[in-house]
């Protein structure tokens, strides 16, 4: 599926390589750092996560030495719902590629079927690369106890809200109680954390966290602000010009349509921010 021109497109850096590159050299320019994303999920066959699995590892070698070669990627893509197995083996090739760019390599965290194997994989891809972070969700009732363990293992953390729908059970489902969860962990990860990210556009937990910082005297560059590409681009300005590091989650790719959707459709304040970036350009 195309593009729309003046929607979707103005929040994934359109479908090749190339095009992101291209975002990530406009936005170095600007002083902000980004991580980029080949979209895609939920692959069901060994075929197609082998080509995800090529796509990253081309992107890392594509991504030019003026940019950080930083990466996200999902394990559904890396066959993980195939075998535990081949997630492992593509995760392991992508990593050694990016240990041979000096790159780095950001595991997303997805849906709650998947947090346990999401973790227990990078834990092992851990033992052997120290280029390679994970990513947590404020809204999971269990994310402060995961947040403590990474600060124990000295694991580097992107903290997000969450996209995905969960059960009350497990999840938070108040904006309230996730944002007192963001705080929380984002508290310990700046109090003991390996340069954690803390990625987030709601404006109060961007409050909290600068001012936690402040509080603390923590340097500028022991943590990251990051947000999504599209969403908020004057208060990415904004905090670079106050001495903070931003890097900007840079997707690109023809299965935007999943990723896209799902900011809209998962928390109400996500469309409001699409809305005010559209008309404030």
């Amino acid at each position: 599926m195309r593009l729309p021109a003046a929607f979707a497109s103005r929040f994934v850096a359109g479908e090749t390589p190339q095009t992101a590159i291209a975002a990530g050299l406009r936005l170095y320019q600007r002083g902000i750092r980004a991580t980029f994303d080949l979209l895609g999920e939920d692959v069901d066959d060994r075929a197609s996560a082998e080509r995800s699995a090529e796509g990253c590892m081309e992107l890392l070698r594509a991504i030019p030495p003026t940019l950080e070669r930083n990466i996200s990627i999902k394990l559904t893509c890396m066959g993980l719902d195939v075998s535990r197995e081949l997630c492992l083996a593509l995760s392991t090739k992508i990593l050694e590629t990016a240990r041979e760019v000096a790159g780095f390599v950001r595991i997303d965290m997805e849906g709650s079927a998947h947090t346990d194997a999401t973790l227990e994989i990078f834990r092992e891809l851990r033992k052997e690369f120290d280029n390679t972070g994970c990513v947590l969700q404020a809204a999971l009732h269990r994310t402060h106890e995961d947040v403590q363990e990474a600060v124990r293992r000295g694991d580097r953390v992107r903290l997000c809200k969450g996209a995905y729908r969960e059960p009350s059970e497990i999840a938070f489902q108040g904006t309230t109680e996730v944002r007192a969860s963001f705080k929380r962990s984002a508290e310990a990860l700046l109090s003991g954390g390996d340069h954690p990210a803390l990625a987030t556009h709601d404006e109060e937990l961007i409050s909290h966290a600068l001012a936690f910082a402040q509080e603390r005297d923590l340097a500028s560059d022991r943590f990251e602000m990051q947000m999504l590409y599209g969403l908020r681009p004057r208060r990415w300005d904004g905090l670079v010009q106050a001495g903070y590091s931003v890097r900007v989650y840079v997707p690109y790719g023809t299965h935007w349509l999943p990723y896209f959707y799902r900011r809209l459709r998962e928390r109400k304040e996500n469309v409001l921010f699409v809305a005010r970036s559209l008309l404030s350009g």
